[in-house]
């Protein structure tokens, strides 16, 4: 009879770790890393997972590109945050999941350039066929995806309350993640709404 009450426990709590949502519905709080070993190709040739980029506290991973305005809008707030999660331990990779525009502004040779003048000092990776973003159920940039130590998602959403304009922020969403996080505490706003263009799949 315990056994099986612990199945019936442990079933509910697979589903969730192996779930993997369509690309109009986004990963709950609380899954697994999805797809965490499939391999994308990082702007310095390097082929990566986010298994690897994972770091001791955990991994940020952010939907992203080269063109969007509200992209470019939040690239100081977007390098902040990055910089703010390396030195506390946390992974960082940024993926260009846009397979629908490769020939317009968002190809690999153009994502190199782009991560160059910007400055990055993090992994920019190239997610062909949108794999990983149809895996997260992500449909913005710039969507962000805050993962603990233990490698379970622990908030989604946007950078902060003013995607439009940076001298409007009144709470920074994901850096008080990261904190809560970090200090071993329960995320207190787990998810956000992520405002930005939508990801050009095929």
């Amino acid at each position: 009879m315990k056994k099986l009450f612990s199945l019936f426990f442990l079933l509910p709590l697979l589903g969730l770790l192996s779930y993997y949502p369509s690309p109009n519905e986004s990963l709950p709080i609380g899954s697994g890393l999805p797809k965490s070993d499939v391999l994308v190709k990082d702007v310095s040739g390097k082929q990566i997972s986010l298994r690897q980029a994972k770091g001791a506290n955990g991994l940020l991973v952010m939907f992203t590109c080269n063109t969007c305005p509200y992209v470019i809008r939040n690239q100081g707030r977007t390098k902040d945050v990055c910089a703010y999660a390396g030195d506390r331990k946390i992974g960082v990779v940024l993926l260009n999941a846009n397979e629908g525009d490769r020939s317009d502004g968002n190809s690999f040779q153009q994502m190199q350039a782009y991560a160059k003048s910007q400055g990055y000092g993090w992994y920019y990776a190239l997610d062909g066929k949108s794999i990983l973003a149809d895996a997260f159920g992500a449909s913005r940039t710039p969507e962000c995806y805050l993962f603990d130590k233990s490698g379970k998602l622990v908030y989604h959403g946007a950078i902060d309350d003013s995607p439009g304009d940076a001298n409007q922020v009144k709470r920074h969403h994901l850096q008080i993640a990261i904190d809560e996080t970090t200090a071993g505490k329960e995320v207190t706003v787990k998810e956000t709404r992520s405002v930005g263009c939508s990801i050009s799949r095929e």
